[in-house]
């Protein structure tokens, strides 16, 4: 690994905190296409998923087409856990939901129909949950489904509302997990002292601009403005250059304090 790649991963890491998700199994049942093996292995890894567990997978989960569409997360493939049974996938979780596109083959008489939005509320971090994902071609029995606490459901357009499984499982876990990401926009987002000083720059060239009549308004709806814009680091850099240029002598530049001003 070349050292911009490193630093750029380190930056990613500074930014997201990835866990594995212990208690969140997803269990993929008779998966027919290497493709969506691929992507669905890719997907759980945005997620911070690592592994991956398959029902008699129908056909070669290690195979070129599955590695080649998986990219970085091939290791998942080939560290796959195989149950020749749903009933043995699920053994030791605590709450079982499926997941269909075809609500209709629910009896709401017997199972809960739940969007991935509702489904998180059973979310806790002491019990074990598995979705079961339904075969690319079928998906999930009506008698499968029966082994089940709730069914997962994403509402769609009508007219075609069967989602590709590698879609609805990054819909399902984006629900469930995306909480779990921190995100912090510290190190986009300009300080208050870069801020402070593109004021005080503005203030400056307003006041030397005899034609403004009410310099104090100007700078105040400046200043609002960029404090309602939430302006990158870089951004500000850029603006600074655009104000310095043609509105400083070089005896005044060299007097005002700016910070670095990157190249835009």
């Amino acid at each position: 690994m070349n050292k911009k790649k490193k630093v750029k991963i380190d930056k990613i890491n500074k930014i997201l905190k990835i866990n594995n998700h212990k208690n969140l199994k997803i269990i993929f049942v008779e998966p027919k296409y290497q493709i969506n093996l691929g992507y669905m292995a890719r997907v759980l890894k945005n997620f911070g998923i690592n592994n991956m567990y398959l029902v008699n997978p129908r056909c070669s989960y290690k195979g070129k087409e599955a590695i080649k569409y998986a990219k970085h997360a091939k290791e998942l493939l080939f560290n796959a856990k195989i149950y020749k049974t749903i009933e043995q996938s699920i053994k030791n979780c605590d709450i079982v939901f499926g997941s269909t596109g075809a609500w209709y083959k629910c009896s709401t008489s017997f199972f809960n129909l739940y969007t991935p939005q509702q489904a998180v509320k059973f979310s806790n971090s002491k019990k074990k949950i598995a979705i079961l994902i339904g075969r690319d071609d079928i998906g999930l029995t009506k008698e499968e489904l029966k082994l089940c606490d709730g069914i997962i459901f994403i509402p769609s357009n009508t007219e075609y509302s069967v989602l590709n499984i590698s879609h609805a499982l990054a819909i399902i876990l984006y629900e469930f997990l995306s909480k779990s990401f921190e995100y912090s926009p510290k190190i986009f987002y300009a300080e208050e002292k870069d801020i402070k000083n593109i004021i005080g720059l503005f203030n400056y060239i307003v006041k030397n601009k005899q034609w403004i009549r009410n310099k104090e308004e100007v700078v105040m709806a400046f200043k609002h403005i960029l404090k309602r814009s939430r302006a990158t680091t870089k951004e500000i850099n850029a603006v600074t250059v655009g104000l310095s240029q043609n509105n400083l002598s070089k005896k005044t530049d060299k007097k005002i304090k700016i910070n670095k001003i990157n190249k835009c």
